[in-house]
């Protein structure tokens, strides 16, 4: 099944948030570039956090029926990237987030901060699409 990249984009951003990954972003690049529509930009306290969220998104992403085209960072945990093409992934140890800096190497994209409420109230909106409202009996 193919996603619209913006759903792709919030999809793995809240696969993230399922490890705990903090100050998750999405960015737009569809007007500054053509190598990809969205980045996904997440954070991780260690190389085994790291880990945790990129396997966490891909196998997550893998249960949709998408794969990532291209995988790197594996070995060292310190930045692994997951490319699906229209939606690349950034997850970055704490560390090296900094260094890189990729919100202001790409400061003209416009960004939307993606938190644990954004996936609550996701989640809340899914339930609420599941339930129907009961009809009062008439006496």
């Amino acid at each position: 099944m193919q996603l619209i990249p913006k759903t792709e984009a919030k999809k793995v951003a809240q696969l993230a948030l399922t490890k705990k990954a903090y100050d998750v972003l999405i960015m737009d690049l569809r007007k500054l570039t053509t190598i990809t529509d969205y980045f996904v930009v997440c954070t991780a306290d260690s190389d085994t956090q790291v880990k945790a969220v990129a396997d966490a998104i891909s196998e997550g992403m893998a249960k949709l029926g998408d794969r990532p085209w291209h995988e790197e960072g594996y070995t060292n945990r310190s930045w692994i990237l997951l490319d699906f093409v229209d939606v690349v992934v950034h997850v970055f140890h704490k560390d090296v987030r900094k260094f890189y800096n990729l919100e202001r190497l790409w400061g003209d994209a416009p960004i939307e901060h993606i938190g644990d409420d954004d996936v609550a109230k996701q989640e809340s909106k899914q339930r609420s699409k599941k339930l129907t409202p009961r009809k009062k009996a008439v006496a």
